[in-house]
């Protein structure tokens, strides 16, 4: 993805979302020096294992269930919830549903 900082950007996400079976889809759709944007899809039954990010990030539900650890925490989600997740936060996500979330990185936030 090319430097987008000065020109802004609209697009639909919906035409975005592809479902693999029994795998998950991810998309950049945006990549600038400040913050990078990826769509996720993830069919029902697929995780994405225990991990930490570098940098502050923030997940947006859109489609489906699931539930979301953060540190030693679940919590179910569903569309319209919103998680901040501070860097080095340990955290997965268990899809509940055909799941689509929207992740948000923060680099200007990273450390190291």
């Amino acid at each position: 993805m090319s430097d987008m900082t000065a020109v802004p950007v609209v697009t639909s996400l919906d035409p975005m979302v592809e479902f693999a079976k029994e795998g998950i889809v991810s998309k950049t759709f945006l990549e600038t020096p400040e913050t990078k944007m990826v769509l996720f899809c993830m069919a029902k039954g697929q995780s994405l294992s225990e991990h930490t990010a570098s940098m502050p990030a923030a997940i947006h539900v859109i489609r489906g269930k699931a539930v979301v650890r953060l540190g030693d925490k679940d919590h179910d989600v569903a569309p319209g919830t919103w998680i901040h997740m501070p860097a080095n936060l340990s955290h997965a996500v268990n899809a509940q549903e055909d799941f689509v979330f929207l992740l948000t990185l923060f680099k200007l936030g990273k450390k190291g």
